[in-house]
């Protein structure tokens, strides 16, 4: 199974930013522990932009090529309807993924537009979410 995992704003600056919320953990790491956790379950690629359209252009680019898609939007969550719409079109099973509870958080995290494009949702299991996300990718296409 080959999955994209796909990394939304701020996502890069883990490790200096809000560490209250985020943690400690840098980028890097987070990459790193991807990579390591899901060697034994399926092939993964990582991205990460800042860029809405670049994140629109790695959902559509994926289309084909493959299996399922981890995606944590980041703010773009609340409000991109271009994100949503480019999933809805590409029809690959997605899981989108955060890494802090958003539903613990300030009034205006608490709705996500993209997940209704989605299979499901993981919040606030810090980065064990984007593994939860893989192995969902995983039994989903095991059941179908």
């Amino acid at each position: 199974m080959k999955i994209l995992v796909i990394n939304g704003p701020n996502i890069n600056m883990l490790g200096i930013r809000e560490k209250h919320i985020y943690g400690t953990t840098t980028y890097e790491d987070l990459c790193r522990y991807i990579r390591e956790e899901s060697k034994s379950l399926a092939e993964v690629n990582i991205v990460q932009s800042n860029i809405e359209g670049e994140l629109i252009n790695y959902i559509q680019g994926a289309y084909g090529d493959y299996d399922g898609i981890v995606m944590n939007p980041g703010a773009y969550t609340h409000y991109s309807i271009a994100i949503y719409d480019a999933l809805v079109a590409v029809q690959i099973p997605t899981v989108e993924v955060h890494i802090s509870n958003i539903h613990k958080r300030e009034e205006f995290r608490h709705k996500s537009v993209t997940a209704a494009a989605c299979l499901g949702q993981i919040s606030g299991f810090g980065i064990y979410g984007y593994i939860m996300g893989i192995m969902a990718l995983i039994n989903n296409k095991k059941s179908n």
